[in-house]
């Protein structure tokens, strides 16, 4: 009996460490973004079956897992614009009343994307358009539940931004991380146009400095 409980804990312990590690991919579903062919979409929350392939809204980009319950269990976000180090933004992530956000190393996308400066107050968007642009340089963070949902709503998730999986190769490290990124889908087509940069800095050559929201 003895014997028995023990292979039993360790069965669950074993099963909640997997799902931890690959962050409950069973449980989404490949979206196309509008204009994308089919299986070269996002990862959606989304608890849909079977295989076919629909245009969501942006309301539907916004990648949403199950709850990360299992103890320890952390989430690979990718920052690249004001949220990095040094940069007008990056005092959120150290707020414990946020949540928790370990840095975990340096890193750029695998794939380049076209990371822009837009907009009336100068913010750094990544494009959701993998294969154009630059690779893009940014920092990694492990977050809990608690600040991957301050995240949401300080990103704006899903109006402003939607949040997405990039894949990033992370510098010493010798390969890759799956991470949660905040990419833009819906932007005006004179955008893709703008120049595109690969490490953002709000007091760069490029001029454009950043302009915070007004407090409320």
């Amino acid at each position: 009996m003895r014997l028995f409980l023990k292979d039993l804990c360790l069965l669950f312990k074993t099963q909640s460490e997997r799902a931890c590690r690959h962050d409950r991919l069973r449980h989404l579903t490949r979206v196309a973004l509008p204009g994308t062919l089919p299986g070269k979409g996002v990862w959606s929350g989304v608890e849909a079956r079977g295989e076919a392939t629909r245009f969501p809204a942006a309301r539907d980009l916004c990648v949403r897992p199950r709850s990360l319950a299992a103890p320890g269990c952390m989430a690979h976000v990718f920052v690249y614009g004001t949220l990095k180090t040094g940069q007008p933004n990056h005092r959120v992530l150290l707020e414990s009343a946020h949540g928790r956000a370990v840095f975990r190393g340096w890193g750029r996308t695998v794939e380049p994307y076209p990371l822009v400066i837009a907009g009336q107050r100068n913010i750094p968007r990544l494009l959701n358009l993998p294969g154009q642009g630059r690779r893009v340089a940014g920092e990694v963070y492990a977050v809990d539940e608690q600040m991957l949902r301050f995240l949401d709503e300080f990103e704006g998730c899903p109006d402003m931004y939607q949040r997405t999986r990039v894949t990033v190769a992370v510098e010493g490290a010798g390969g890759t991380l799956q991470c949660f990124v905040y990419s833009t889908a819906t932007y005006p087509p004179e955008w893709v146009h703008l120049p595109y940069h690969d490490d953002y800095d709000s007091q760069g050559e490029h001029g454009l400095r950043y302009s915070p929201r007004e407090s409320r």
